[in-house]
């Protein structure tokens, strides 16, 4: 899936987007709007250059291994509904292995049970990094901010010399229905 990859054609009738009008006016003169070094299109705010993909990506978050793709503006919203779906699917994997288990008072239950108590093992600590995934995203979802954005301000022109430690934010409700609309316009 697209993740919102630039295209060099946007560039010739690209103005300015509406959350750059937003936020340009807090940007101080001296920093100007960058040509990608590596594919030449001129990069809108928040895009980024990603060196697995070979292409700029809008709202670029991340590059997930776990679905070789990137994530940004076009499939956020699809991540997270495949980070809930994981986290549901290892929670269910979890009651399934955990009610396999029976206990006697003699160890020999451990040599009955040990390939589905180190399964269960395995479900707990996939469970625990999907769960501080999910929790991390949803955090940044209500900032109105990438992971990107997060992990490396000193690096982005726009963030670095911002007055606003984040000048996307405009508050969860405004996000949150942004985010629905995006998702809607994704699955029709």
């Amino acid at each position: 899936m697209d993740p919102g990859f630039v295209k060099a054609e946007e560039e010739a009738k690209a103005g300015k987007s509406e959350e750059q009008s937003m936020v340009i006016a807090q940007v101080p003169t001296h920093i100007k709007m960058r040509r990608c070094g590596y594919c030449m299109v001129k990069q809108p705010m928040r895009a980024k250059h990603c060196q697995l993909c070979q292409h700029c990506v809008r709202r670029y978050d991340h590059h997930c291994p776990w679905i070789e793709n990137c994530v940004g503006e076009n499939n956020h919203p699809l991540f997270i509904v495949y980070l809930s779906v994981q986290l549901i699917v290892l929670l269910w994997g979890g009651h399934v292995a955990w009610s396999g288990l029976y206990f006697e008072q003699s160890w020999d239950w451990l040599q009955h049970n040990i390939f589905l108590l180190m399964s269960f093992l395995l479900i707990v600590i996939f469970t625990i990094v999907v769960l501080l995934l999910l929790m991390s995203h949803l955090y940044l979802i209500s900032c109105n901010t990438t992971t990107w954005e997060f992990m490396s301000p000193h690096r982005i022109s726009y963030l670095r010399h911002s007055e606003l430690e984040n000048p996307f934010d405009q508050g969860l409700p405004v996000y949150a229905l942004d985010i629905s609309e995006e998702a809607a316009g994704n699955i029709s």
